[in-house]
């Protein structure tokens, strides 16, 4: 759907006529552009104009997605997904633990489609209660993978800022050098008793020298690199160091080479000359040249010529079974029966 088609379900008002025009969503995922929301909601709650829910002014968040609804599950599902955070290790089996992912994908879907809301809604409230240990517990242990996280992305940050400005340093010394070896060619020539053709060789020879120290110098103002780490689900987190990212290739049993043997055709007739001795053999007297389109797409007069060869001696030794004769022969004979009538 195109940007521009849309359209309050209150006002009427399209983006396309509107071009500022900000829709926003609230829990019931109904979208209102912004000057409905504070002329409907002035006192700070009321009605939604299409499910009459009863909504607050300060609930009301830009909508993010095309389809309203897709906003509303985004919604509920953090929603329920900040009560309902255990984890593999939480549960003795890993069918417990598929049976409770179900279930909370159960608990949403019917919130989201208003399917049994108030069963669903009381399902919550006696879970919150009877785990709000283990939720507690496992919000505290999110919170603190998420401050090493921090402190990882940090370090790394400081790394990249630190070695920015060793290359910016070692940049401005490469111009200072560079400047110095220029005043002192310069001094040399105006002032050295030395020809002028050495001063200048020597002072190649300097700057090319400084040109090779200049990758040692930056390859190790680089710093080391930042230790990995894991999280308790053992995703790798920052660089990995003396590791590949791809797999070994699997070790395959020693199989047998394959071995090509031309296939035998029974003609049931004299055997067809080979198509590569058809030319000297003049077959092509009476046949067609293949062009250079034709040939360009692989055919050739000696495929025409060896096709035709072959359907042509192909059967000239073919015998007839017995049980064919005489049916043949009866059929004739019934034949002459009839002409005799």
């Amino acid at each position: 759907m195109d940007g521009n088609d849309q359209t309050c379900p209150k006002c009427k008002t399209t983006k396309y006529r509107n071009p500022a025009m900000i829709l926003m969503v609230n829990a019931c995922g109904h979208a209102l552009c912004e000057s409905c929301v504070e002329l409907l909601f002035a006192k700070g709650s009321g009605a939604c104009p299409e499910c009459k829910c009863a909504l607050r002014r300060q609930n009301f968040r830009i909508q993010l997605f095309e389809d309203p609804a897709v906003d509303k599950e985004v919604d509920i599902r953090k929603r329920i997904l900040k009560e309902f955070n255990k984890r593999q290790e939480d549960f003795s089996t890993l069918r417990e633990y598929n049976d409770y992912l179900e279930e909370v994908e159960n608990i949403i879907f019917n919130l989201v489609f208003d399917v049994d809301s108030t069963n669903t809604n009381k399902m919550i409230d006696n879970y919150k209660k009877e785990n709000k240990d283990i939720t507690m517990k496992n919000r505290n242990r999110q919170s603190q993978e998420e401050i090493e996280l921090e402190e990882l992305l940090e370090a790394e940050k400081a790394q990249q800022s630190e070695k920015a400005n060793s290359y910016v340093n070692a940049e401005l010394e490469e111009k200072k050098q560079k400047h110095k070896a220029r005043e002192k060619l310069i001094d040399e020539l105006m002032f050295s008793d030395a020809d002028a053709k050495s001063i200048v060789a020597s002072h190649v020879q300097a700057t090319a020298a400084l040109a090779k120290e200049q990758p040692k110098a930056a390859a190790q103002a680089g710093g080391p690199v930042v230790k990995s780490s894991k999280f308790s689900s053992g995703i790798q987190i920052g660089l990995r160091q003396n590791t590949s990212s791809f797999l070994p290739i699997p070790k395959q049993q020693d199989l047998p080479l394959f071995h090509y043997s031309a296939p035998v055709f029974d003609y049931n007739g004299p055997s067809p000359p080979a198509i590569e001795v058809l030319g000297k053999l003049k077959y092509f007297a009476n046949i067609r040249a293949a062009n250079a389109t034709e040939r360009a797409g692989g055919y050739t007069e000696a495929l025409s010529c060896c096709r035709a060869l072959q359907e042509a001696m192909g059967g000239l030794f073919y015998i007839p079974q017995s049980g064919h004769k005489t049916a043949v022969a009866a059929s004739a004979e019934e034949t002459d029966d009839m002409e005799t009538a």
